[in-house]
C-alpha cells in the first residue's frame, strides 16, 4: 500500500507529507492495521524514505482526523471508527475505497435527507438570483448530461450544491463537500441498478418550487428524490449486488 514518495521538485516536504498522509490514511481506513499495531515515527521514516519531520507532520494530521491518537509510554494506535471524523472529506474518500458497503451507502443518504429537503426550503425563501441562477444552471448541465454533453456526476453533484449554498444557511453550505463526496458513490450505484441517470424532472420540480418562493414544495421534491434513492438500497440490501460497485 506504501506509494512513491521520492519525486523532487517544488514543493518537496509538502508533497511528501501529503503523499504520506494519503498513504497512511488510506491503510488505516481500509483496515491495514486491524491486526497489528500502528509503525512509531521511526519505523514510518525509515519505510516510506522520508524524514521524521515529514512523519511527525502527517501522524498530527492523521490525528487532527481523529483516526490516530498518541498516549505517553503507549505510543501512537489506531483510533476505533466511532472517533473518526466522517465529515472530513479525505475520510469519508477512504472509507469509499473499502468494500462496497449497501450500509454505507444507506447512512450516506440518511443523512442527505436530513439536511438537503430543509436546505431546499431554505433557499426557496433566501436565495438570490445569482443563488437561483446557480442552481438553474446545475439542472441545465444535467440536461446537456443526458445528451452527452456534461459528465453525470459533476452535473447532478454541481446542482445539489447550489442548493446548499442558496439555503443562506452557513452551515448547510459546510455539508456541501460531504454530500459532493456521498453524492458520487450513490449516484454510481443508483446509475448501474436502476439502468438510468438521476431523474431530471425530478430536480426540475425542486428547482420550480425553489424559484417559486414555496418552501414546502421545494423540501418535498427534494426528501422524494433522496427517499426514492434509500428505497432502491433497500432493495438491493434485499438481493445479489451482481456488478455493482462503489
Amino acid at each position: 500500500m506504501d506509494i512513491d514518495l521520492h519525486a523532487g521538485g517544488p514543493g518537496l516536504g509538502r508533497n511528501l507529507t501529503y503523499g504520506l498522509l494519503e498513504s497512511l490514511g488510506r491503510a488505516i481506513v481500509t483496515g491495514a492495521y486491524d491486526a497489528r499495531p500502528f509503525p512509531t515515527e521511526a519505523e514510518l521514516a525509515r519505510q516510506h524514505g522520508v524524514s521524521r519531520s515529514v512523519t511527525r507532520e502527517a501522524v498530527k494530521m492523521l490525528t487532527a482526523k481523529g483516526l490516530l491518537s498518541a498516549r505517553p509510554r503507549q505510543g501512537t494506535m489506531v483510533q476505533p471508527t466511532s472517533r473518526w471524523n466522517l465529515f472530513d472529506t479525505d475520510v469519508l474518500r477512504w472509507l469509499l475505497d473499502r468494500t462496497f458497503s449497501i450500509d454505507l451507502l444507506r447512512q450516506f443518504n440518511e443523512l442527505r435527507v436530513a439536511i438537503e429537503p430543509e436546505a431546499a426550503a431554505l433557499a426557496a425563501i433566501h436565495a438570490d438570483d445569482a443563488q437561483r441562477a446557480a442552481i438553474a444552471a446545475g439542472l441545465d448541465r444535467m440536461k446537456a448530461a443526458e445528451d452527452g454533453r456534461d459528465d453525470t456526476l459533476d452535473a447532478d453533484i454541481a446542482f445539489h450544491v447550489a442548493v446548499l449554498r442558496a439555503s443562506g444557511n452557513p452551515f448547510y453550505a459546510q455539508f456541501r463537500e460531504m454530500v459532493g463526496t456521498a453524492l458520487r458513490t450513490s449516484i454510481r450505484f443508483t446509475n448501474r441498478f436502476r439502468g438510468r441517470t438521476a431523474s431530471v424532472p425530478e430536480h426540475e420540480a425542486v428547482k420550480d418550487a425553489i424559484f417559486a418562493g414555496d418552501p414546502e414544495k421545494a423540501r418535498q421534491a427534494m426528501r422524494g428524490i433522496i427517499v426514492d434513492v434509500l428505497g432502491l438500497i433497500g432493495e438491493a440490501g434485499r438481493g445479489p449486488l451482481t456488478g455493482v460497485v462503489s
